[in-house]
Parts: structure tokens; sequence; C-alpha cells
């Protein structure tokens, strides 16, 4: 089943006399599950795209329905209700509030819904506990690992059940032991839980994990191409590697 269309998906915007033009007339059609791997050179639209599917940017020209909803018409106050019910982001830098236990960080984006305390202490718990972190609900990310708040951020972004987990180079800051281990974590949320991710990336080793890899080049969209995934086990790492 399709989840997301984009058609003619174009962003520009004015420097100085130039137009800039990251994204131009980009056709893109993602199944509800999918896992894909946005790839390209700097500058090639993948940031672009990945915001503008997330809600989070404005498209100059082009339609986006995600689940049948045509976003880019939504006025302000519904897109940011649309997004806290369906999209969950996970940023290269973990974007946690340092003065925030890892608890409160993840019970965040639970504020903007009508849930009791006790049903958003119930949500918290389960999306740390899924993401191998519920030890640590009191520590704060400057007690944290950085693999350990990669796993956060990822808890914050489950928690509201999103229907698209968008990442933009969630491993870009960890070692590799640490990348290796929220890898693993994403492609589990993606399997077990069925839910789409899209994932911007310049590492070649984590498209290993997806299932689908888009190129971007200049704007337009380049390669598309599903890939085959194994089943992963986990690679044995040092007890001090871990995160």
């Amino acid at each position: 089943m399709t989840l997301i269309q984009c058609s003619d998906l174009t962003r520009e915007y004015r420097k100085g006399d130039n137009v800039i033009r990251p994204l131009d007339g980009v056709d893109l059609s993602v199944d509800a599950g999918d896992f894909l791997a946005l790839m390209g050179p700097s500058g090639s639209g993948k940031t672009t795209l990945l915001n503008l599917i997330a809600g989070i940017d404005r498209p100059t020209a082009g339609r986006i329905e995600v689940d049948g909803q045509d976003i880019a018409k939504l006025g302000r106050n519904k897109l940011a209700a649309w997004r806290s019910q369906h999209i969950g982001y996970v940023f290269q830098l973990y974007n946690l509030v340092p003065v925030l236990s890892a608890f409160e960080n993840v019970e965040l984006p639970l504020l903007l819904q009508k849930l009791s305390r006790s049903e958003r202490r119930a949500r918290v718990d389960e999306a740390l506990r899924r993401v191998g972190i519920a030890d640590r609900a009191d520590h704060y990310p400057r007690q944290l690992s950085g693999g350990q708040e990669q796993r956060v951020a990822i808890a914050r972004a489950i928690v509201t059940r999103p229907t698209v987990l968008v990442a933009d180079e969630p491993t870009g800051d960890l070692d590799k032991p640490s990348a290796h281990a929220v890898m693993q974590l994403i492609q589990e949320l993606n399997r077990e839980l069925g839910v789409t991710v899209l994932m911007v990336t310049h590492d070649p080793g984590t498209t290993t994990y997806a299932r689908r890899i888009l190129g971007l080049d200049k704007g337009k969209l380049v390669r598309d191409e599903r890939v085959a995934v194994p089943d992963r086990e986990p690679t044995p790492q040092p007890a001090e590697a871990t995160p």
C-alpha cells in the first residue's frame, strides 16, 4: 500500500539575485513499512526531501500526500498537530534537552497530546524498554554515551507511535560499534513495528540495513534501487565499546 506520494516536488528559494533549487521536480512513491536510505553529495537535496515529507518545510511546487493527506495544504497549526501524530524525527546530534532526564526528554512530544499522566508514563516506559535503555531513565544526557543518547532520541521519536520515522544521519556522530547497534535498532523497529523509515546517510555501510536506496544529485532523483536485506546478527563488540 502506498503511504507517501510525492509528485513533481520542487523546493526553491532566493539568495540575492540567484534562485537556489535544492529539489527539482521529484516524483517518489513509498510503500507503508518500507525502509529507504537517501544518498548523494552534499547539497543534493537529501535533507530537503526529508524535511518536506516530515512537514518541517513546505514545497514551492508539487504535492506531498502522506496516508492520503496532502500536507502542503495544511495550515501551520494543523500541520504541527499532524506532525506530532505521524512523524518521528531522529537527528545526527540527538537534540536532547540537557537539563531534562532521559525519561523527560522522551516524554516531551507526548505533552502535545491529550494523554493522562499515567498514559504518558506507560508510553515512555515502553519506548525506553524497546530501545534497551530503561535502566537509564533517570540519567541526564551528560551522563550517557553517544550511543545511549541516540537511543533516547530514538525512543523520543517512536513514543508517539508515528507513521513515519525520519532519520537525518542518525549514526554520523557515533563510533562504529555504537552506529552498528543503533542501525540494528532502527531495522528492528521497521521489521517488528512496521514503522516506515526514511534515512539520510553519507555512509554506504548504513545502507545495507535499508530495503531501498535512493540517490539524489542536484535536486533530482538519479537512483532508485530495491535491495535484498539479509537477516543480521549482532556483531560481538568489546563491552566498553557498546552504547
